[in-house]
């Protein structure tokens, strides 16, 4: 398998230049207020590249993520056996606890998730959970993901890119809110574009990360 940092090479470059690309917008709204005399009451400041930013983040992301695939076909083969094997194993896990369950009293009239709804939630879940930890302390992280992966459930590669995929749904969120705002408050839309970088400079540090 080729190291993380070349599997997602177009991906870590995408997030790269949107970091670059938050910072320009943020300026171009900063920049103005920062040259004005100060007497002057008010500043025209640019935000179509607020805008601009938020509206192309998503659609880059993207495209670079289908390069990536298309640039290692095999290492994306091998990904696809392992994922489709931990997620078998969750899924039966599933069932024998659901089995347990059913032994038990009544669960009650709300519906639960299928085996195949939970197996992917437990994913989910530990992506959460590992990018939240990597915020705090990395090594505590690293070692998190590999007790989450210690029973054959779960994957490395497969954890570490459901951290990126959180930390980058939290950064594109913030560019959202900051295309909002940037029709009414020039301000808070750089202050946005600005809170997404965190996010996606985190994301540059998960789809890099080799534990082994």
């Amino acid at each position: 398998m080729p190291a993380r940092r070349r599997r997602h090479a177009r991906l870590i470059a995408a997030l790269t230049n949107l970091i670059g690309a938050c910072a320009q917008a943020a300026g171009e709204v900063y920049g103005p207020i920062a040259a004005a005399p100060p007497d002057q009451e008010g500043v025209e400041v640019e935000t179509l590249s607020c805008m601009r930013v938020a509206m192309s983040g998503p659609l880059l992301l993207d495209l670079a993520r289908s390069e990536d695939t298309a640039r290692w076909p095999d290492a994306v083969a091998r990904e696809e056996a392992v994922s489709r094997r931990t997620y078998a194993a969750r899924c039966a896990l599933a069932e024998a606890q659901d089995a347990v369950h059913r032994l038990g009293p009544d669960r009650g009239p709300v519906p639960l998730p299928t085996t195949g709804q939970g197996a992917m939630m437990d994913l989910v879940g530990a992506g959460d959970e590992v990018a939240a930890c990597w915020r705090r302390d990395p090594q505590e992280a690293a070692a998190l993901v590999l007790e989450l992966t210690a029973g054959g459930e779960l994957a490395v590669d497969e954890v570490l890119d459901a951290a990126v995929d959180t930390v980058v749904v939290t950064g594109l969120l913030a560019l959202a809110e900051a295309r909002t705002a940037a029709t009414t408050d020039p301000s808070t839309a750089a202050e946005l574009c600005l809170a997404a970088v965190p996010h996606l400079a985190l994301a540059v540090t998960l789809a890099g990360a080799d534990l082994d």
